[in-house]
């Protein structure tokens, strides 16, 4: 009984690794690099999306969440970002 739960344990395991990346250790940095590059272009995208919902809004957007605690105003800026980021990771993934 043991002995067939360690062997499904291995089976899985090694079911699992054959979906991993490989990266040879040549292409390391140019993996690292273009993810610090996908990853600064996402956080300049976020930003500008946020000071648009901010600069179109007829209010404090600040006021309203922090204050007011507008949990519907929340959750559309929230969607906004979720829906940025989907537009990103379809865009890097291709």
């Amino acid at each position: 009984m043991v002995l067939e739960n360690i062997t499904g344990s291995l089976t899985s395991i090694v079911a699992a690794n054959q979906f991993a990346m490989l990266i040879p250790m040549s292409q390391l940095t140019e993996f690292i690099v273009s993810s610090l590059v996908f990853a600064a272009i996402g956080l300049v995208v976020f930003a500008l999306a946020f000071w648009i919902i901010v600069k179109m809004s007829p209010f404090s957007v600040r006021k309203e969440i922090e204050e007011d605690h507008n949990t519907a105003l929340s959750i559309v800026i929230a969607s906004v970002i979720i829906g940025i980021a989907l537009i990103i990771s379809a865009a890097i993934h291709g």
